[in-house]
């Protein structure tokens, strides 16, 4: 086969990545370009060498596989590995995104290349299954505990703990802390179901505050407030926002 299927491994554990590189030994038609132990290193090596296909570990140290799906413009092929997260294999079912669970067997393995080689041919319909996963992912009970964010080659991971308010930019989010200010592509929606209520609240269509970060609010004019932050910064409130920053001041 001319046109060899490129693929990368990423995955932290030495005998998880020696077991699938020898599984793959009797897959020609693939050829191994190499190998990462983290997401930092895959991010860098999807972008230098552009693999067709991923075998992409979910728990990793620094950032997770869905972490670094997140911010890959254009991801590749993926079938993931697993050891134990039960609410990732629902996810992967419902939405025909193959993993393998490990310990798996060279039988399993071999199935799974074969979904993936169809994947590689139908691409757009590959992306759309990746974007469907995150959706997905994303749905998930726990409140975000942190954010990851590409800029250029920078990759930074944000404590939601850092985060004193969102903003809106268009397609984009402004996320604003005491170490700099970080844009990631995601909606106020996203963010508004994502964040813990009990620690965030939505003051305007444009903004989400965390609420130990208010110091009072301020009457403008006649239904119009703004919030007046810990720093002397100032941000506009919405009737809708108003009320709901009363209900939680009030108890």
């Amino acid at each position: 086969m001319d046109n060899k299927i490129k693929a990368l491994i990423v995955d932290d554990e030495n005998l998880a990545r020696d077991i699938v590189k020898n599984y793959l030994r009797k897959f020609p038609e693939i050829e191994l370009i190499g190998e990462c132990s983290n997401g930092f290193d895959a991010l860098k090596q999807i972008n230098d060498l552009s693999p067709d296909l991923i075998f992409l570990d979910i728990q990793m140290p620094k950032i997770t596989g869905f972490e670094m799906l997140e911010i890959i413009e254009n991801p590749p092929v993926i079938i993931f590995t697993t050891a134990f997260d039960q609410y990732a294999l629902k996810a992967f079912e419902v939405n025909a995104t193959d993993y393998l669970l490990k310990p798996f067997s060279e039988e399993r393995f071999a199935e799974a290349i074969q979904k993936a080689i169809k994947q590689i041919e139908n691409r757009a319909d590959s992306n759309k299954r990746i974007g469907d996963l995150i959706k997905h992912i994303e749905r998930k009970e726990e409140f975000l505990e942190r954010v990851v964010v590409k800029s250029g080659q920078k990759i930074s991971i944000i404590p939601v703990g850092d985060v004193k308010y969102f903003e809106a930019q268009d397609d984009y989010v402004m996320i604003y802390t005491d170490k700099g200010n970080f844009l990631k592509q995601k909606t106020m929606k996203y963010f508004e179901e994502n964040l813990d209520p009990a620690e965030f609240i939505r003051i305007h269509r444009s903004y989400i505050v965390r609420i130990s970060n208010i110091k009072q609010i301020e009457l403008f004019e006649k239904e119009t407030y703004f919030v007046i932050l810990n720093d002397g910064k100032k941000l506009p409130a919405s009737k809708t926002g108003y009320q709901g920053l009363k209900e939680i001041l009030d108890k």
